[in-house]
């Protein structure tokens, strides 16, 4: 069964969960400007699935590393 909880508590969750610290005005600002997890609305109310918290942090950590030149995007020249 799907677990939802609504903003505050998505923040909770994060911190609780996965040690993640994002506040709820700033879930509410991934929700206008985009990159945030996958929400729902019903009846005007914003509410996160439980599933979609732990999707989302998941694709936003990356790979264990040993150093940040082993990150993509980095270039190993100094």
């Amino acid at each position: 069964m799907t677990t939802y909880c609504k903003t505050r508590g998505a923040s909770q969750y994060l911190r609780e969960q996965h040690g993640i610290q994002r506040a709820p005005a700033t879930l509410e600002t991934m929700r206008t400007k985009g990159g945030g997890p996958a929400f729902v609305k019903l009846g005007g109310e914003v509410y996160y699935a439980t599933e979609a918290l732990d999707h989302w942090v998941e694709q936003k950590l990356s790979k264990p590393v040993y150093s940040t030149s082993e990150l993509p995007g980095r270039s190993n020249a100094a």
